[in-house]
């Protein structure tokens, strides 16, 4: 339909290499009103992504050239693009991976009419209304205001509540698109209200910002990196990281935003760019510790190479003299 789009048409930007199956998601687009566009690979998709600026994309994960994964972090570090919702589909389970880069929903295939169609028109009601819902959980009175102040309204509508069960009262009678939380509250750990909200129907893809100034131990940074889409542990940039992360997740269009808010993400992108294709090693026997930080560092377009033991690292390093930083976990089996 890229020949017959009209100003103010709803556009899907369909991403798949499978001619067929595109071809059924184009039909199904088109019930649920929107118009499509086809590309059936990875570098496609981003060209047409800045071409078309669609309302939203389904994006498969399995592409020629560069894969779906690569896609949508670019997608999510591009000022012109980070704000479309992309849903994304995989034969391989990615839910939180997706999640935590960015996406607005998963689906694993195979996928049927009916949930696609529920796929759909999800997406649907989610563009077609204007202003989002964040939900802010922070016994802190003080801290309350400021994030409020810092997101803003006008986009944004913000709820704010000060312990966890009334957290979970709002989200199950409520709609929300983003949660911001505190661990320390008054009558539930952040852990345990997290794991809750995950239980509730509307919660189980509720993305989750924690935004804490408590000091993470190893085993507390792993489980968050499971349970949540980002930590931001409070600290003299940390304001202006909640403000980029819950743009993110609010799809929220960056030119649109206020002017000071504007510019403190277009100053937090510019310093980001220092990283972008520097190349780093990860040296751990964690897998786990590789893959959170790895979604991390990707997230700033670095390039990533582990190893999951000290010979292997080091054979590693031999063959890849242009490694930029090693990071380097010191208990290791060799």
């Amino acid at each position: 339909d890229r020949n017959n789009i009209q100003p103010g048409d709803r556009t899907l930007l369909i991403v798949e290499d499978d001619t067929k199956f595109s071809r059924i998601l184009l039909d199904m687009a088109r019930q649920c009103e929107f118009k499509g566009i086809l590309a059936h690979s990875g570098n496609t998709g981003l060209a047409l992504a800045q071409e078309y600026q669609p309302t939203a994309i389904l994006l498969d994960i399995h592409l020629p050239g560069i894969d779906g994964w690569t896609v949508l972090d670019r997608l999510k570090h591009d000022a012109n693009t980070r704000h479309i919702p992309v849903h994304v589909m995989s034969v391989e389970e990615g839910k939180q991976r997706s999640l935590q880069q960015g996406a607005i929903a998963y689906l694993q295939k195979p996928i049927s009419s009916e949930t696609l169609h529920q796929a759909l028109t999800k997406i649907k009601g989610f563009v077609d209304r204007r202003v989002k819902n964040l939900l802010i959980v922070e016994d802190d009175e003080n801290q309350r205001h400021s994030i409020v102040a810092l997101i803003g309204n006008g986009d944004v509508a913000t709820t704010a509540v000060s312990t966890g069960t009334q957290a979970l009262s709002a989200i199950a009678n409520g709609k929300f698109d983003c949660v911001v939380l505190d661990l320390g509250l008054p009558d539930m750990s952040g852990f345990e209200l997290i794991e809750q909200i995950k239980k509730l129907p509307n919660g189980e893809t509720l993305p989750i910002i924690v935004y804490t100034a408590r000091e993470l131990t190893r085993s507390e940074d792993t489980q968050l990196q499971r349970i949540a889409e980002t930590i931001i542990v409070k600290d003299v940039r940390s304001p202006e990281r909640l403000l980029d992360e819950t743009a993110l997740f609010l799809h929220r269009v960056q030119a649109n935003l206020p002017a000071p808010k504007r510019q403190i993400l277009e100053q937090l992108q510019t310093s980001d760019t220092l990283l972008a294709d520097k190349k780093i090693l990860i040296i751990d026997d964690d897998v786990r510790n590789i893959f959170a930080l790895t979604s991390l560092l990707e997230r700033y377009q670095m390039q990533v190479l582990y190893a999951e033991n000290g010979s292997d690292g080091i054979a590693v390093l031999e063959n890849n003299p242009d490694i930029n930083a090693i990071l380097m976990d010191v208990m290791m089996p060799e």
